[in-house]
């Protein structure tokens, strides 16, 4: 197989979904077919790797429902859309909404194909930064309160002189807590240290500390 991810087909005409999934699966993906939109919401879990082939046009939750369903619930799998039906402001719709791709039918195989790996390749990234963005707070969860302390003004460029006098300590003590906090957070420069809580959401401005 490709991936351990898996492309999700949600379409209400069987031989449609068949026919996808026959593609799909030659293809070295993982599939799962649904025949409705309520289906999917039901069986697949919040946190599925992989990407959604969607029909547009579907009895019930339609593909444009279901696509501000999963971004209420916080699920991000990439989305390319399949409609007979289609017109040019419903895609636009779609791709502003965040879709990979917006194929009418019929569409060439290798055209579905194409925004497949495209969807599968972002939900990679995303999972990756994901990861990364996990590490860090677990990172971060590790220092001690003074040491967040010390990561706090640090990250805005605050000497270790400036340092201890903001917290009331000599400076030996604020450089030992310095050096515990950057071996905690894997970095040898504030440069990594800055660029980590860029990443981590946290502020870089003295008011963090206040």
């Amino acid at each position: 197989m490709k991936d351990e991810a898996t492309v999700f087909v949600v379409d209400d005409d069987p031989s449609v979904g068949k026919a996808l999934g026959r593609l799909l699966r030659s293809a070295g993906f993982n599939v799962e077919l649904f025949d409705s939109a309520e289906a999917f919401l039901q069986q697949v879990p919040q946190g599925a790797a992989g990407c959604l082939v969607l029909d547009v046009h579907m009895p019930g939750l339609n593909g444009l429902e279901l696509q501000a369903e999963l971004s209420d619930r916080r699920m991000h799998l990439p989305i390319i859309f399949i409609t007979g039906q289609g017109d040019i402001p419903m895609s636009v719709k779609a791709m502003k909404a965040g879709a990979i791709d917006f194929l009418a039918k019929p569409f060439e195989e290798d055209a579905l194909l194409t925004a497949v790996e495209t969807a599968m390749e972002k939900d990679r990234h995303m999972r990756r930064e994901q990861a990364e963005l996990q590490e860090v707070h677990q990172r971060l969860e590790c220092l001690t309160t003074r040491e967040r302390e010390v990561f706090d003004l640090v990250i805005t460029g605050a000497l270790n002189k400036q340092i201890a006098a903001q917290l009331g300590t000599a400076e030996k003590t604020v450089k030992v807590h310095r050096g515990r906090m950057m071996r905690k957070m894997n970095v040898k420069s504030v440069a990594e240290l800055v660029s980590l809580a860029g990443k981590a959401g946290v502020q870089t401005d003295s008011s963090a500390t206040r």
